[in-house]
């Protein structure tokens, strides 16, 4: 039975989901984007009622945390699930602009594996194609499998619309890291917050209803966390190569686990099989056709294909590198020497927590995506959940304090009374 607590957390929801409904209003008047347009209008009317119904919470003294659970699941519902769903209908349908191109791009990877073995297309095929750019699949060959239900089901089938297997995969992985953590003693209203900065969140909200393909990366990445956190390190390893199988963004955050992992003493566990999974994946696809791998994970996402990168949110990566020539050497120059600042971090102050490796990930990967060359704006994401999951990772047990086990049960910890 879920205990009653003060008011303490509703000022930061009723700010949250006020913020967020005037982003989605915006978003629905005024971008430029038609999914996102889409995505604004539906969502304005699931962020607006959260936070009048959390306005109406605060007139009273005490509350029952099951009531910020539920406004939280209400406005997943509202702000993801139901324009997500929305717009693949619509987009089944035959009606125009309801997906953005990343969603394409997965998808036709899809079929291609499905028909062809390999999801990457040669630089002769893809100058051979009227649009060029969705020939180019930066992604790791993992990401293909969310495109092969368009390959089974057709285009006349929303359920074959990728995003729709991004918020499956998401919201399993997400439910199952919340879980561990509430069975590990982590304080419920510091849960509440960790599950809104990948749920209700509008960067996390709008990036699943209208493209979607980061959010199952993160969602992995956060799951082999708190995996690792807890001493799963084997389930660890497995999660964390799943994702860095989808997408290079994973790959920093591999980096650091296996720091941990290495102050822990369990890298033989994890190293093996995280690094394992993804060079596995890959390795079929180089077999089949290496050139076509170096083509689109390398040739393209460094500015040497046929198309350039559509990525370009004015962060100061891309604005050094687009403000004079070499201009692209100097911003990796810059990107290097964060790469080397983590480094050093890590070296004079080892992760030995799940909180420092979350804390340490935000700040690495804020510093990557401010810094690369090409970039979104939308990978905020990453550093903004890293950066939340800190609050209830800190309550759970350390490194040091974690004994040796060979399953998967852990003992059982007090649960902290203060909320987060």
């Amino acid at each position: 039975m879920w205990r009653l607590e003060t008011r303490r957390g509703l000022p930061v929801d009723l700010i949250l989901y006020g913020v967020s409904a005037l982003f989605a209003g915006y978003t629905a008047l005024f971008s430029t984007l038609t999914p996102h347009r889409v995505w604004g209008g539906i969502a304005f009317g699931g962020y607006l009622p959260a936070a009048m119904v959390t306005a109406l919470l605060l007139a009273r003294p005490t509350i029952a945390l099951s009531s910020r659970i539920y406004i939280v699941a209400a406005t997943y519902a509202a702000t993801t699930f139901f324009p997500l769903i929305a717009e693949a209908v619509s987009r089944a349908d035959g009606t125009a602009g309801r997906a953005q191109e990343e969603v394409l791009v997965v998808e036709q990877s899809g079929v291609r594996l499905f028909d062809l073995g390999t999801p990457y297309l040669g630089r002769d095929d893809i100058a051979a194609l009227p649009d060029q750019l969705l020939g180019y699949n930066p992604y790791q060959p993992g990401m293909a499998v969310f495109g092969v239900p368009r390959a089974i089901l057709g285009d006349g089938a929303w359920l074959a619309d990728a995003r729709i297997w991004f918020a499956l995969a998401t919201l399993a992985a997400v439910l199952v890291a919340l879980r561990l953590l509430y069975r590990e003693g982590a304080a419920t209203s510091g849960l509440i917050r960790a599950a809104q900065a990948v749920t209700v969140l509008p960067i996390c909200a709008l990036t699943l209803a209208t493209g979607g393909d980061d959010l199952p990366v993160l969602a992995l990445s956060l799951l082999a966390l708190v995996l690792a956190s807890t001493g799963r390190w084997v389930w660890a390893a497995a999660v964390i190569g799943v994702a860095a199988a989808l997408k290079l963004l994973a790959w920093p955050i591999l980096a650091v686990l296996v720091v941990y992992a290495i102050v822990s003493g369990r890298w033989r566990r994890f190293v093996p099989l995280a690094v394992g999974i993804p060079v596995l994946v890959l390795l079929p696809a180089v077999l089949v056709d290496a050139a076509a791998v170096g083509e689109n994970l390398i040739a393209f996402p460094t500015g040497h294909g046929l198309v350039e990168s559509p990525a370009a949110s004015p962060f100061p990566g891309h604005l050094i590198a687009s403000a004079f020539d070499g201009g692209r050497v100097v911003a990796l120059v810059l990107l290097g020497c964060a790469a080397a600042g983590m480094a050093v971090w890590m070296w004079r102050r080892p992760p030995r927590d799940g909180a420092a490796v979350s804390l340490m990930i935000a700040v690495g990967l804020l510093a990557a995506i401010l810094l690369m060359p090409a970039t979104r704006f939308g990978y905020l994401l990453y550093p903004a959940a890293f950066a939340v999951w800190w609050i209830p990772l800190r309550s759970i047990l350390s490194v040091d304090q974690v004994p040796s086990w060979d399953g998967d049960d852990l003992p059982q910890v007090p649960r902290p009374d203060a909320p987060v």
